[in-house]
């Protein structure tokens, strides 16, 4: 069931598409011109408009100009007794959804009502994924360390500069980079990850700069890397402390040049990627140690981000506890449970090693076996 919107200047037409419609269950309303419709349409939420277009007032594709312009999410049908292909043709470039020609035939006009509310649902659906896609790298708190981070990614997202993440295990390296580049002007394009810790040595350089056929024994056909597929996007070192010393010297000229070569060939691609690297190690230790390249640090370091352990930032527990019971019985379709203050407190009070990824297994911990309000002694049984 949909709420479409009728505007026509003829009432014997509004009341025979009325009545098409609301035998398949639509909810109806009229609207007798076009500045009449353009007010309706403005004020309510409409999955569906349909509009003649010589109209008094304002004709409809005047109104179908001002309707696009507002930014409304209603499918928009033009229809009209003088039309011409031309006609449809610039009605569907300035916006509307879908043209007919009067006088209306039935089927056209179920069909047209029936895939413009596909738009509507693929449209609802977007939206619903990106809230929780934004959700997923919203940074939750308002500790001082928090809020600088969250201004540093303000200033510095727009930007194409390179900025190194450093923190503990668990604490949200990740989820920084995430969000500056989802703040970026590079949104639109892909986020791609590598985690240097998980791929063994010999196999870095092939996952970061591709292959070609023929490269290595197992390489059967010709590969991108990461930073190839990274392009136009974001490219995410994660512990970039383990990478080896002959991928760090690869990266670097790719960083210095953006141009990389293929493991097996020696063809330069050009490359327009953004990077962001992150590690739970000192850099500066591992440079005294030869481990890793003072250069490259000096070129990954231009923006620096430290984010703090979750021990250091224990003002924050409250705000993340409810964070998490919410996402997280809102995963298991259940009602949100509520915690109490001692119970916080004792969240509070605890050391956490494994810094927000443990906090969170705790948090689900506790909703899954602790009782309806989760209590201090919840937390000292199960947490």
């Amino acid at each position: 069931m949909a709420k479409i919107l009728i505007i026509d200047d003829e009432k014997a037409i509004r009341r025979s598409i009325r009545e098409i419609l609301e035998f398949e269950k639509h909810v109806i309303e009229e609207a007798e011109d076009g500045q009449m419709g353009l007010n309706m349409a403005l004020k309510n939420n409409y999955d569906i408009v349909l509009s003649d277009i010589k109209m008094p007032k304002l004709d409809g594709i005047e109104l179908l100009n001002k309707l696009t312009e507002s930014g409304i999410t209603s499918s928009i049908i033009m229809m009209s007794g003088h039309g011409s292909i031309e006609t449809a043709v610039d009605a569907v470039k300035r916006g509307a959804y879908d043209y007919l020609a009067k006088p209306i035939d039935l089927n056209r006009l179920l069909v047209a009502v029936r895939n413009a509310l596909e738009k509507v649902d693929l449209v609802t659906e977007t939206k619903t994924l990106r809230k929780k896609i934004q959700k997923n790298v919203e940074m939750v708190g308002e500790s001082k360390a928090i809020k600088e981070i969250k201004d540093i990614i303000e200033k510095v997202a727009p930007t194409d500069a390179k900025v190194l993440i450093t923190g503990s295990n668990g604490s949200g390296k990740e989820l920084v980079a995430k969000w500056l580049h989802e703040k970026s002007n590079r949104a639109n394009g892909p986020l791609v990850e590598v985690n240097c810790a998980a791929i063994p040595s010999e196999l870095i350089e092939s996952e970061l700069f591709g292959h070609e056929k023929g490269s290595f024994t197992s390489a059967v056909a010709q590969r991108k890397g990461k930073f190839e597929l990274a392009e136009g996007g974001t490219l995410f070192l994660d512990e970039i402390g383990d990478m080896s010393l002959s991928a760090q010297a690869k990266v670097l000229r790719a960083l210095q040049e953006n141009k990389i070569t293929r493991v097996g060939g020696d063809k330069e691609i050009k490359v327009n990627v953004r990077v962001v690297a992150a590690t739970n190690k000192n850099l500066e230790k591992e440079i005294e140690k030869e481990t890793f390249r003072r250069d490259l640090f000096h070129r990954l370091n231009v923006i620096p981000i430290h984010v703090p352990s979750l021990d250091d930032r224990k003002e924050d527990i409250p705000l993340l506890a409810d964070y998490f019971l919410d996402g997280i019985c809102g995963e298991m379709g259940i009602a949100k449970k509520a915690i109490s203050g001692e119970a916080l407190k004792a969240l509070q009070n605890r050391v956490w090693t494994g810094n927000i990824r443990e906090f969170r297994n705790v948090i689900e911990r506790l909703i899954i076996l602790g009782g309806k309000e989760i209590s201090a002694e919840d937390v000292k049984q199960f947490g």
